[in-house]
């Protein structure tokens, strides 16, 4: 009898796990979903703080720790920019706190379930899992961006017809788009306010958003700036341009769809089977683990899936 079986055959253990989750249901619900009634201090004396809590202290302590090592290491600012790119409005020491508690629970879980071995796989597929999250975020956010320039550029056209600016259309805009295409164009208007030249503003969003469309809108304008011109009139053609090319971009993600699904399938097969087997039949997978052939062979498939995953990104992955 497996581990896994002696813990679901015990009814006591069953119901203490049981107890144990709608405990902390209850206590999430408690201190997150019910408000509290008593008035703050901050409210009721004013110019007085409220007393910060133990683990509001301790947050404290761990997010601070974690800024100093990253701003020695000079990863803050780096990772910073991965957050933002990818639209997390948390700061970097609260994102990695996050993630160190996802991977010890994880890590919790694998123990229960198998071990060590599975609790260093969950451990390991938790932060990379974050990392990829981040990753997919951001392509995500670069995707959404290049579907709104369509919209973008029509209504830059519009409000330059009504007798507006650039940067007045602008402003317009980022009132009137979605996201991600608000902030950025917020952006772009905040910087321009405060000093920075126009031109390299949006070109650095054109770099940030990795979007050929909008450099030709960038373009556009700083040759508009240069030899003048009826610009809405240029803004029309380029947004046809814009059209046809998003247009064509979406017919090729539908033709590739069926390809990436098959790549993440093949990619992710061999980490489930793994995980099923160590709940299943942990003595079967365990035998890779007492030698040193099964390490070698551990290595081994590690190197070709990850060729294979670069084969596979490289053949769905078109540029036009």
């Amino acid at each position: 009898m497996t581990r896994w079986e002696s813990l679901v055959n015990d009814p006591q253990a069953v119901w203490w796990a049981a107890g144990a989750l709608v405990a902390a249901v209850a206590i999430a619900a408690l201190v997150f979903l019910i408000p509290s009634k008593a008035i703050p201090i901050e409210r009721r004396r004013q110019g007085v703080a409220g007393a910060p809590t133990a683990l509001t202290r301790a947050t404290d302590v761990s997010t601070g720790l974690i800024d100093r090592i990253l701003r020695s290491r000079g990863r803050l600012d780096s990772m910073a920019h991965a957050l933002d790119l990818a639209g997390i409005k948390r700061s970097v020491p609260e994102f990695i706190v996050l993630i160190g508690a996802a991977a010890l629970v994880a890590v919790a879980l694998g123990a229960v379930l198998s071990g060590v071995p599975l609790a260093i796989m969950f451990g390991v597929l938790a932060v990379g899992g974050a990392s990829a999250f981040v990753k997919i975020r951001a392509g995500r956010r670069r995707a959404d961006f290049a579907d709104q320039l369509d919209d973008l550029v029509q209504l830059l056209s519009s409000n330059m017809r009504a007798g507006h600016s650039i940067l007045q259309a602008m402003d317009s805009v980022s009132r009137e788009l979605e996201e991600p295409g608000k902030s950025e164009i917020a952006r772009v208007v905040n910087q321009v306010r405060v000093g920075r030249d126009f031109g390299e503003t949006l070109d650095e969003t054109a770099g940030r958003m990795q979007s050929d469309d909008f450099l030709w809108i960038a373009q556009a304008i700083a040759i508009h700036r240069q030899v003048g011109g009826n610009l809405a009139e240029v803004m029309d053609t380029v947004g046809e341009t814009i059209r046809e090319r998003n247009q064509i971009r979406r017919q090729v993600k539908a033709l590739a769809a069926e390809g990436k699904l098959s790549a993440y399938v093949l990619v992710g097969l061999p980490f489930v089977v793994t995980a099923f087997l160590m709940v299943t039949n942990p003595g079967y997978i365990g035998q890779l683990t007492e030698s040193l052939m099964g390490y070698v062979l551990i290595a081994l498939a590690a190197a070709l899936l990850s060729i294979g995953s670069w084969w596979l990104s490289k053949m769905v992955t078109i540029k036009f």
